[in-house]
């Protein structure tokens, strides 16, 4: 690969070494590669026009290099291409694409839907012209530039899940705090990077300012993402006698109910799911979440044995956003997590939870719709 330009940018000259690099490595070594930073003759030029030469076609390659990437900050890019390819000499097939230190998947969805290759430190590589198709997809490199904001951890979670209860609905900072029990600088954070990330969408401003989540869907989708990468929980097994298995829900929940508990705790997993969203014929087990520390308070009020094997009531200790939103129901003395916290917890892979899963999602994609 020649190249023609001492870059100045450090992150320009490493995106467009390693773009050179894959783009060798899809074509084949017989491919000849040319960089030339921006256009001759041009004062207004890409950052960079790469010449490719094959056995089979020469192709110039127009690259805007940016740094990491939602879908709003592509578009200024793109149309700085778009003006490039209007106004330059015609003698070579040439293709458009975004450089990036690393591209959403929103980013990466918009530019496939323009037509507009697109490549990202991380490896990824997608080109599209006539019958050449290179679309390769690997891990996003964390950003040195803009590191996205962790969205899901402690109080952030809260805010994240009363916009998805709350979703479509218009909200301002002091509603949103006072739903997620946390800060409004808390809130004010994860807003902006919804906003950035195109799912929440604003009106107004200063304290009458409102927000609403637009795009619940891939909200969730990178919650659970999250939510399965995390570290094991502090859980325990336990078994008590019931005559029936599928009476085991309804006796955890009246025994609850005569010791009148005084902390917060709810209902999770496979039997909560399908009290929720009925698939299943039958449950043996029962799920339960309190706060850190609780555990043993809710086995003595249950009676419950410690089990290593044939348990058939688990324990999670777990705070913040799972206890939020919980819901009662009118069968049962009882209370129950969120269906979102429900369907977070039944992508465990255990038994049929995947399955009760999809089918609690395919109830919040109704619900969704119909706001």
């Amino acid at each position: 690969m020649e190249k023609h330009h001492d870059w100045s940018s450090k992150l320009e000259s490493q995106v467009l070494d390693s773009l050179g690099h894959s783009l060798t490595d899809a074509f084949g070594h017989e491919a000849r590669l040319k960089v030339h930073a921006g256009h001759e003759g041009l004062a207004a030029g890409p950052d960079a026009v790469i010449e490719l030469s094959t056995s089979a076609k020469d192709l110039q390659i127009l690259v805007e290099v940016i740094g990491s990437a939602y879908p709003r900050d592509i578009r200024d890019a793109v149309w700085r291409l778009d003006s490039f390819e209007r106004n330059r000499l015609h003698d070579m097939d040439s293709v458009r694409m975004i450089a990036a230190e690393s591209l959403s998947p929103g980013a990466k969805k918009e530019l496939k839907e323009r037509d507009i290759a697109f490549f990202e430190l991380g490896g990824s590589l997608y080109l599209k012209h006539d019958s050449w198709l290179i679309d390769i997809q690997r891990p996003s490199k964390p950003s040195a530039s803009r590191r996205a904001l962790q969205l899901f951890t402690g109080a952030r979670e809260n805010v994240i899940h009363s916009l998805l209860v709350h979703s479509h609905e218009w909200l301002t900072g002091t509603e949103l705090s006072n739903l997620a029990e946390t800060s409004q600088y808390t809130c004010s954070l994860v807003l902006q990077e919804l906003t950035q990330r195109e799912w929440c969408e604003s009106v107004g401003g200063g304290p009458t300012r409102r927000r609403r989540l637009i795009n619940p869907g891939a909200l969730l989708d990178a919650w659970a993402e999250q939510w399965q990468a995390r570290a094991r929980e502090n859980s325990s097994t336990w078994y008590t006698f019931v005559e029936s298995p599928k009476h085991l829900l309804a006796r955890v929940a009246e025994t609850v109910a005569e010791k009148q508990i005084d902390f917060p705790w709810a209902f999770t997993g496979t039997a909560a799911g399908n009290v929720f969203a009925p698939l299943l014929t039958s449950t043996d087990t029962v799920d339960l979440i309190v706060p850190k520390g609780y555990a043993e308070d809710m086995a003595d009020m249950l009676r419950l044995k410690p089990a290593k094997k044939g348990p058939n009531v688990t324990i999670t200790e777990r705070e913040g956003a799972s206890l939020l939103f919980r819901q009662s129901h009118p069968e049962f003395p009882a209370y129950f997590v969120s269906p979102y916290i429900l369907y977070l917890d039944l992508l465990d892979g255990r038994g049929r939870n995947k399955e009760l899963a999809e089918h609690i999602r395919k109830f919040l994609e109704v619900e969704w719709a119909r706001n």
